[in-house]
């Protein structure tokens, strides 16, 4: 058993770690001081560096697997974690804030997957990553917490349980397991625009995992596929949208929508760019907006 004051220095050498992105699975980190044996008794040190913690250099993806077999997990009142729930926590320059519950989340944006590469070894919350499971990281979920995934250009859905923390990757909502990734559709394409709706067991009256209504009525089917976009800012103070409008209008970087609203009684105007062709295009136009100066946008999915 790890002592407090060495586990703590444990988990902030993993999330200071949590920042690797593989070319498909954009995978952060995982914590632990050893994994388990199943995959040849092997020792996760995180006390050594990124680059050589983990025995491949590279994610990867065994063949194929039948889901079908594969039992969602029922959502179950638990304590949290005792790792991976410090708030606030900070990773490649950016601090996160976990929620105080995962009551009303409810969130679109795209997923990610993790796989071989990392299997067996820890997870935020000192548990083994099982890329057979139906398993997630998320930024601010708490530790553990159970969420229903749908895949919005195809409706399918899995309900995971979060025990990681991730993707600290731009414009990452979720990194699922490889399983769960192949039940919704995520795997092999690698990416896919997605809706986390997280699932409360104490105020649902039952643990039994259930098909949401009113989540699954609300998907696109393949005739009316999601669209992405960048929002870039919703501003009270007109002039400043004004100005971000004109000067992405001068970089051309994608059509640029404005939208004025009311939020708790005052004005904002919301600007975004889109509708993008897909994730690829988004990370691209990401990074070209950080150049000019501009802060990260968000991504946002219709």
């Amino acid at each position: 058993m790890i002592g407090r004051v060495a586990a703590l220095a444990v988990l902030a050498l993993l999330l200071a770690a949590c920042g690797s992105s593989p070319s498909r699975s954009s995978r952060g980190g995982h914590a632990g001081t050893h994994a388990g044996s199943r995959d040849g008794g092997f020792r996760d040190d995180i006390r050594r560096s990124q680059s050589s913690r983990y025995r491949d250099r590279n994610d990867s993806v065994p063949p194929p697997i039948d889901v079908s077999r594969i039992p969602e997990p029922v959502p179950r009142i638990e304590p949290r974690s005792l790792y991976g729930n410090k708030s606030p926590y900070s990773v490649l320059g950016r601090t996160y804030r976990v929620l105080p519950d995962a009551r009303g989340y409810d969130e679109r944006g795209i997923a990610s997957f993790y796989g071989a590469k990392f299997h067996g070894y820890k997870t935020s919350s000192l548990e083994d990553y099982d890329m057979y499971a139906f398993s997630a990281a998320h930024k601010t979920l708490p530790l553990p917490s159970y969420a229903r995934v749908t895949n919005l250009a195809n409706g399918k859905s899995v309900i995971v349980r979060i025990n990681d923390r991730g993707p600290f990757h731009e414009n990452r909502l979720i990194d699922l397991s490889y399983a769960a990734a192949v039940k919704i559709g995520v795997w092999p394409s690698g990416t896919a625009m997605v809706e986390v709706r997280a699932i409360d067991p104490a105020h649902r009256g039952d643990d039994t995992p259930v098909t949401e209504p009113s989540a699954r009525a609300a998907v696109p089917t393949s005739s009316a596929a999601p669209t992405i976009y960048l929002q870039v800012g919703a501003f009270a103070d007109l002039a400043n949208a004004d100005r971000v409008v004109r000067q992405l209008r001068t970089a051309r970087l994608a059509p640029v929508q404005v939208s004025d609203m009311q939020v708790d009684g005052r004005s904002i105007r919301r600007v975004r760019l889109g509708p993008l062709q897909g994730v690829d295009q988004a990370d691209r136009i990401t990074a070209q907006i950080e150049q000019l100066g501009l802060p990260r946008p968000q991504v946002a999915v219709d």
